[in-house]
């Protein structure tokens, strides 16, 4: 017998870094894990400590968990939802800040909508949002362009097709790269960009460790900072 009601995806957004959940959480994320037994994951492991750390009397045992990452086969996604088809509600997380963001999870929130689930985004942290806040630049109009490519030469090109198409545009352009190299990112910047050109860097947002700076290229050649396996957005504006 099918039930009455279909279950909500709720999108629960969680920690930038290892703290205190509360400090950067609302209420409401505590709120919506005491009722939500049905996860989609990125890690069963770091979600498991997630949940905990932010609800300590929530029963483990009763968590159902599905991982969602780079080697889930497209043809396990709809299953995924099923527990929302039979009236139970789903929450969904990334591995850090907020799903569907830079996140695989939005796959799973694309079915949802076709499959006729309501969607429901909780307020949390994005390190890509918090970075713009913070950088000075045009908020008006931005464009988030993932990863580069890893390439020297391919990684130059885009660097100044991004830097063009911010002054063509009058455009904030922001990107980020694997921690582990971010500093040979920087230094690719530094090299490619015109001096007048403004960078932000910003990493471990909303951590005890938080460094956010707006400088020229000109400025950001007499600066040294060590951004190695530190989680970092890099924004650039031509004005």
């Amino acid at each position: 017998m099918k039930p009455t009601t279909t279950g909500k995806l709720y999108l629960i957004p969680i920690t930038l870094g290892d703290h205190d959940p509360l400090e950067v959480l609302p209420i409401t994320i505590k709120n919506t894990i005491d009722f939500i037994d049905d996860y989609i994951v990125e890690n069963e492991k770091t979600a498991r400590k997630f949940i905990k750390s932010i609800h300590p009397e929530k029963v483990q045992a009763s968590l159902r968990l599905s991982t969602l990452n780079k080697h889930t086969q497209v043809s396990e996604h709809n299953a995924m939802l099923q527990p929302c088809l039979e009236g139970k509600n789903i929450g969904i997380m990334s591995e850090s800040g907020c799903p569907g963001v830079a996140d695989p999870g939005a796959v799973i929130v694309k079915i949802a909508h076709e499959k006729g689930i309501q969607v429901i985004p909780l307020v949390g942290p994005s390190s890509i949002l918090l970075a713009l806040m913070a950088s000075g630049m045009n908020g008006q109009s931005f464009a988030f362009n993932g990863y580069l490519p890893i390439d020297k030469s391919e990684k130059k090109t885009a660097l100044k097709n991004l830097e063009k198409l911010s002054s063509d545009k009058n455009q904030t352009q922001i990107f980020i790269e694997t921690p582990y190299r971010n500093n040979k990112l920087l230094e690719d910047i530094v090299q490619a960009m015109q001096p007048s050109t403004h960078l932000c860097v910003a990493c471990d947002i909303t951590l005890p460790t938080e460094y956010i700076k707006t400088m020229r290229i000109q400025d950001w050649k007499k600066t040294k900072i060590d951004l190695h396996n530190r989680p970092t957005i890099f924004i650039i504006h031509k004005f």
